[in-house]
């Protein structure tokens, strides 16, 4: 037995299959998404593209 503070996205499985129960629901912000903040005057590296890319299109 223990607690978790995990993305709602990560445990969607567990918790519709009884697995894991919600505690504290009236505590959880809602996840509006992610943000990225970045410096748009300097030229972005092909590492940093891909991470902007990866967390665009992210499921």
């Amino acid at each position: 037995m223990g607690l978790a503070y995990l993305p709602e996205d990560q445990v969607t499985t567990c918790l519709a299959d009884g697995r894991l129960v919600r505690v504290l629901a009236d505590w959880c912000a809602p996840f509006a998404g992610y943000h990225l903040y970045y410096p748009s005057r300097r030229q972005a590296t092909p590492a940093f593209s891909l991470l902007v890319d990866a967390l665009r299109y992210r499921g």
